[in-house]
């Protein structure tokens, strides 16, 4: 099988049966998603064992046909082996774990403590992801939410600067909160350090 075709044209032969094209599209990977895993975890076998399991979770995946093949299957995949490398040090303790409680703080767990390189990785990945989700909001949801968390202003300022009531910015950013709540649980995402 040709590894150098298409990523969707590889799936479509998988899903319609052709296994090689599963060995063809792994083969492919091997290499990026394998160094990707070992610069995180720094053991082979460690490697081996989350490069086994992304690609169980693709394959399963893939076979429900829930899988949405927009041109970025690569990064889809770097973000199951990231998911499942973040798993991994939860599981060996060498991270400490997010204690989730009643009420939702996502920022409760970022800190700026002194972070060893592998929560320095995962911290700037959870910054990442957690731009991407803040741009998801509404509008008046976002501003608020950046007003207060990353700009530090008190609820009053952001009623002034909003024009609104302090009552109706602890609303936007109580909403806020909770519609980030909900992008993260559809979407499975795991933010933790």
């Amino acid at each position: 099988m040709d590894v150098q075709l298409e990523d969707s044209v590889l799936i479509k032969r998988y899903v319609s049966g052709d296994e090689k094209a599963l060995e063809a599209l792994i083969d492919k990977h091997n290499q990026r998603l394998s160094s990707f895993i070992y610069s995180k975890v720094n053991s082979r076998d460690i490697t081996e064992d989350i490069f086994q399991d992304t690609f169980i979770k693709v394959i399963k995946t893939l076979r429900r046909g829930t899988y949405n093949e927009e041109g970025k299957f690569l990064p889809w995949v770097m973000r199951i082996a990231h998911n499942l490398i973040i798993d991994h040090f939860r599981k060996s303790s060498r991270m400490p774990m997010y204690d989730g409680s009643n009420t939702f703080d996502i920022f409760s767990f970022i800190g700026d403590d002194k972070l060893n390189i592998e929560h320095q990785i995962i911290k700037d990945q959870i910054d990442l992801d957690l731009g991407v989700l803040i741009n998801e909001l509404p509008a008046d949801q976002r501003d608020v939410l950046v007003m207060r968390i990353y700009k530090d202003m008190s609820f009053k300022e952001i009623s002034e600067n909003t024009g609104v009531s302090i009552n109706t910015a602890l609303g936007r950013m109580r909403y806020a909160l909770i519609n980030l709540r909900k992008i993260i649980e559809q979407n499975d995402i795991v933010l933790t350090i």
